[in-house]
């Protein structure tokens, strides 16, 4: 039996959101809220909002993609995080914020902003192709698994 690259990348790409989102909600909430400021893009009030409800966004979609579970709302809300993802670091960088690591990842790992495109554009673009190939992503999926 060959391995279907599809299913591969669908569970990477949810296990990477699992593990973003699950580092933000096990620590004090305001250390992510801090990273959210540091991009200077939402007033006080949307902060605030995001600091608290993205950590589950990321966590929950990450669950549904890794689990294949409703994918024809998984995948395209990962592909809006990371589209989100990479307007919020492109501005960063375009207006020369001084952020030296994205916070992607809580306090867990750290990459500079430059790499974070590059790996955010990489992971849309294989999201794109699981969209596209929806049928050899949900293969082994809760999904499949449920409609059968």
């Amino acid at each position: 039996m060959a391995i279907n690259i599809f299913i591969v990348f669908r569970i990477l790409i949810g296990v990477l959101f699992v593990v973003s989102g699950f580092e933000k909600l096990i620590g004090p909430y305001q250390n992510f809220l801090y990273i959210v400021q540091s991009y200077d893009m939402l007033p006080a009030w949307g902060e605030e909002i995001a600091a608290r409800t993205m950590p589950w966004i990321e966590f929950v979609s990450g669950v549904f993609m890794a689990l294949g579970l409703r994918l024809t709302v998984a995948l395209p809300a990962v592909m809006a995080l990371l589209m989100a993802f990479i307007v919020v670091v492109g501005q960063a960088l375009i207006r020369k914020l001084p952020i030296d690591e994205c916070g992607c990842f809580g306090t867990l790992i750290s990459f500079p902003l430059n790499v974070v495109i590059v790996l955010d554009s990489l992971l849309l673009v294989l999201t794109g192709i699981l969209a596209g190939k929806r049928d050899d992503a949900q293969k082994f999926s809760l999904d499949g698994y449920l409609n059968e």
